[in-house]
């Protein structure tokens, strides 16, 4: 993962419920339930960390899983971590998760 981004989706509207990727929280609300500022999204965004969707207004629009990613920010810069160390922190835990998972599969197919 360099960059995480909202996709746009043409599901139906119970379908978006379990979409992870659905873009459905404003800033300020993403920024309310993950417990820190616009700004602070702002600047993960910056550091192309996440990358929100654009509603037709120009406001950021945020999905669950960018939520999930910008709380661990969070949290790193929470710790004293600075945002842009944080941001490379999240980016390379989640190849590594990647990494893993693909090895995991291969490992199936040999067996």
């Amino acid at each position: 993962m360099v960059q995480v981004t909202a996709q746009s989706h043409r599901t139906t509207k119970a379908d978006r419920f379990d979409d992870d990727d659905f873009p459905a929280y404003t800033m300020g609300r993403a920024a309310e339930m993950i417990g820190t500022t616009p700004a602070f999204l702002r600047a993960i965004g910056e550091a192309r960390l996440i990358t929100p969707l654009r509603s037709e207004g120009g406001h950021r629009r945020y999905s669950r899983y960018q939520l999930r990613v910008a709380a661990r920010a969070r949290e790193l810069v929470d710790q004293g971590t600075p945002i842009d160390a944080a941001c490379r922190i999240v980016i390379l835990e989640d190849q590594l998760e990647d990494a893993l998972r693909m090895n995991e599969q291969l490992r199936e197919q040999n067996i």
